[in-house]
Parts: structure tokens; C-alpha cells; sequence
């Protein structure tokens, strides 16, 4: 086996743990991929009707969803005056758009009138004009005209501006919070803006959008990608690259947790020992987010005598980076180069680190329809040094019947990634089924690796038991 067994935890694998793996790279380690705070959070059983319950919908749609920040857009999808997308969530819409002195503002989009949602596309806006009756607002928000005034007295001297959200933004995403007393955004991201600092979000740019409906839960979507032991039987093709079971999970605060996971390490669980051209092979044969190694003959990527898959893979990685965009790598530790690191943000959102082409993924629910929801994939790449930015790529929708590896050329998703989320995918309307036929109906999460699940529950139970009261009180 490709692992040194160490001193036994009783919360872990027996595994060499990551930060035990990171002490072999080859650079300087920044200080905040070391091992953050465990708290224990118990390990009381989830009830299965926060799942499969219309009555816990219901209360995610008035007193989560209206509470807390979620990521609308990238900023690079409204460059100009005017330019506006519509973000949609559990029943609720908005219009996210850009204003004239470059700021960006977030108004409800419904009528005042009657209610009719003023737009149902994106795209450069001069005004919102209901198509129903004709009464438009400007793009500020602020009342325009009315074709039928003279029957509104009730509207003359009044603010009939639109309602507003609350818009907020970092590394080139824009955020909405639709409570005007919340939190800061910059309160709820906490030790990411500092996290991420080095990785240049803001220089990104959208490389591919995929939109996945999903038959299951937006809870059940989100935690298949909240944990990597499932790779043992999910994904059996990653185990000769992947310290699987060994991953080093972190709660950082209320709302962001981590998981960080090593590349180019084998997978405690294989049955045979890998030698370090098969740890490279089998990761070629899968497909990464970069592009290290494309083009190259099969002698330049054997890894030389003395040296580990792990520490040539981060090499490979940085020269193909710098080529591709310009920047200098040479500094990055291996983990920034290969590595999985993934944050989560409460409750829908998950944000990768590293210097790789990143993956963001959020979680919503479809509608009203608590047994669907949307799974949106974007893969975010590095303006290159001195080019003008790429426009952003158009979000590629697929049905909850369509196969993410055959739409995979038209996505703009390799082959090995979709492959790799198509087996996400298999599971999950098994999973929302199998809570629906379950004489228990509770769920019972590990310990340590479904930390970061179990806390995404706490949170779900404050946040709503807060809204309960706020409305409460307002009402008493």
C-alpha cells in the first residue's frame, strides 16, 4: 500500500491524515490549508422529513431562503448599464442588475400591479415594463410611468419603487440577500476572503455553466458533494489517485466548513499497491481540472526515479498552468496544484481553492418542488496575463433525463469530469426514493467525515427557528 499508517485517532481513518501529507511538499505550506477547528458536534440521528416533507419546504421558503446571502451571478455576466439576470430560488425571483455608475442592485421581480414577474430573461435592459398592463420601472428600481394612471389614486405621492435586495459581492461574484437587516456578506464568508486571496478569483472568468435538474432533494444534491468516502463505491476509477477516507474535514464558523482531500496519494482502501507511473496514468485516464499533461508523449509523463506522483503531478501541473495563462506557479505548494479543496458556504453553495481551473457548485431547490432541485456546475479559469477577459460562457441546461456524458462536448465538460458527476447523479434519486421507504425515517451521519452535513443541519434549524420568531414578534 501507498500509505504510512500512523499513530491511531479515534476519530479518523488510521490513515496518515492530510496535514501528515502535506508535510512532504515541496514548497512552503500556507498556514490556512493546515488543519482547522473539529468541534464535536454529536452525532444525533437527521429526521428524513426535512427530505421528503412538503411541510419542511415550506418552511425552508419562509424562513431560510428570504434570510440569507446566495450567490446570483458573476459580475462578468452583467458588464454594462443595464445588463440583468434573473436568479430564481424556491418560488422567489430577482433581477440582478448593473447600474449606470457600475454598481450592481437586485430588485424583486413582481408587478406591483398585479404581479406578473416583469421579466423572465436576462439580458441588457433600458426599463422593466410589465408585458401584462404595460406599467414600467427604470432600471434604479424608481417608478417610470404608468399607462392607466388616472385609476391609481392610491399611487399618487407615493414610493411605488421596486423592492429591494440586498447585493453583495467578492472575487467576482455577486451576492443577494432578500432580509434587509441581515448580516453582512462579509460577516457570513468569514476566513474565506482571506483563504482565497492568493488564487485570484476575481481574474476568472466563467469557462463552462452547467445546469443540472436533479430528482432529489436540493439537501440530498448538496451532500453528495459534502464528503469523499463515497468514492469507494461511487467512483472506483479515482481510488489509485485518491486519499479518499483520509480527507481532513473543518468547520471554520456557522457557515463555512472545508473538506480537503490529496490528489496523486492512493486511496487507503485499494487492494494493491500503485506504482508512481499508475498514480499518474490512472489520473490522465480520468481527467482533472487542468489541462497538465495534455499533448504530452507517454515518456514525459513517467515520473523519474526518486521522485512521487504526487510532487511531479503539482510540477506538470505549474509549468501547463504558466503556459496557458501567463502566471508564475513556481511558489504554489504541491496540494494548491492537485489537490481537492473544497469550502462550503451555508447553506447552498461550495466554492473550490487552489490555483487549478475552479469548480463552484450551487444547490436550489426547482421551484416548489421538494423532490427536485438544480445543481449548477461552473468551472471558473484564469483571464490570461495581458489578454482581454473571455466573455463568460452561456449556462448549458440538462433535463433530469439527460446524461451529462453525452452532452458532455456541448457543455464544455471533459469527458472524465461529466463521467465523474453522472455518478454523483446515479445515486441521488435512489437516495431521495430509499428516505421515502424508510421504517426508521432518520438518517445517522458519521461522526467526523459527515461533520461538515450534520453542522449544514444545525445551522438549517437555527436559521429557520430565528425566522419563526422574528415573524412571531412582528405579528405580537
Amino acid at each position: 500500500m501507498n500509505v504510512q499508517v500512523k499513530t491511531f485517532r479515534s476519530d479518523r481513518h488510521p490513515a496518515e491524515t492530510y496535514e501528515e501529507i502535506l508535510e512532504r511538499d515541496t514548497r512552503p505550506i500556507p498556514e490556512h490549508l493546515r488543519e482547522g477547528p473539529v468541534p464535536d458536534i454529536g452525532t444525533d440521528p437527521i429526521a428524513v422529513d426535512r427530505y421528503i416533507d412538503p411541510a419542511f419546504a415550506r418552511l425552508e421558503e419562509k424562513y431560510l431562503w428570504p434570510r440569507i446571502w446566495q450567490m446570483a451571478c458573476r459580475e462578468e455576466e452583467i458588464p454594462n448599464a443595464g445588463d440583468t439576470t434573473v436568479y430564481e430560488i424556491a418560488g422567489r425571483s430577482l433581477l440582478v442588475t448593473r447600474q449606470e455608475d457600475g454598481s450592481i442592485r437586485a430588485f424583486h421581480n413582481s408587478c406591483l400591479h398585479r404581479g406578473r414577474k416583469l421579466a423572465t430573461l436576462g439580458g441588457c435592459k433600458n426599463e422593466f415594463r410589465c408585458p401584462y398592463h404595460g406599467i414600467a420601472w427604470n432600471t434604479d428600481g424608481s417608478f417610470k410611468d404608468n399607462p392607466i394612471a388616472w385609476d391609481f389614486p392610491q399611487w399618487e405621492g407615493k414610493d411605488v419603487s421596486l423592492p429591494e435586495a440586498q447585493v453583495g459581492t467578492w472575487a467576482g461574484f455577486v451576492f443577494i440577500n432578500m432580509d434587509r437587516d441581515a448580516a453582512p456578506l462579509d460577516e457570513v464568508l468569514g476566513p474565506i476572503k482571506e483563504h482565497f486571496a492568493r488564487y485570484a478569483n476575481e481574474e476568472r472568468y466563467i469557462h463552462f455553466h452547467v445546469q443540472k435538474v436533479v430528482p432529489c432533494n436540493w439537501k440530498t444534491a448538496a451532500e453528495a458533494f459534502m464528503e469523499s468516502h463515497h468514492a469507494i463505491t461511487t467512483h472506483p476509477q479515482l481510488l489509485p489517485y485518491l486519499a479518499d477516507v483520509n480527507s481532513q474535514y473543518d468547520v471554520l464558523s456557522d457557515y463555512v466548513t472545508r473538506q480537503f482531500s490529496a490528489q496523486m496519494v492512493p486511496s487507503p482502501y485499494n487492494q494493491r499497491d500503485y506504482s508512481e507511473d499508475e498514480i499518474v496514468q490512472a489520473l490522465l485516464g480520468v481527467g482533472s481540472r487542468s489541462a497538465a499533461g495534455a499533448g504530452a508523449s507517454a515518456d514525459e509523463m513517467r515520473v523519474p526515479d526518486g521522485e512521487t506522483a504526487r510532487t511531479f503531478m503539482a510540477e506538470v501541473t505549474r509549468k501547463t498552468l504558466s503556459a496557458e495563462d501567463g502566471y508564475d506557479y513556481a511558489a504554489a505548494s504541491d496540494a494548491e496544484m492537485v489537490d481537492a479543496l473544497l469550502y462550503n458556504v451555508f447553506p447552498h453553495m461550495s466554492f473550490w481553492a487552489g490555483f487549478m481551473p475552479n469548480l463552484t457548485y450551487r444547490w436550489r431547490p426547482n421551484g416548489h418542488d421538494h423532490t427536485t432541485s438544480i445543481m449548477d456546475i461552473y468551472m471558473m479559469k484564469r483571464v490570461p496575463k495581458g489578454k482581454p477577459r473571455p466573455k463568460p460562457s452561456p449556462v448549458f441546461e440538462i433535463g433530469v433525463d439527460e446524461s451529462m456524458v453525452e452532452l458532455a462536448p456541448k457543455s464544455g465538460m471533459s469527458a472524465g469530469l461529466a463521467a465523474v458527476f453522472e455518478q454523483d447523479m446515479s445515486n441521488l434519486p435512489h437516495v431521495q426514493t430509499g428516505m421515502e421507504a424508510s421504517e426508521i425515517g432518520v438518517l445517522h451521519f458519521g461522526r467526523y467525515a459527515e461533520m461538515r452535513i450534520r453542522k449544514m443541519h444545525h445551522m438549517l434549524d437555527k436559521i429557520i427557528a430565528e425566522g419563526m420568531e422574528k415573524a412571531a414578534a412582528k405579528a405580537g
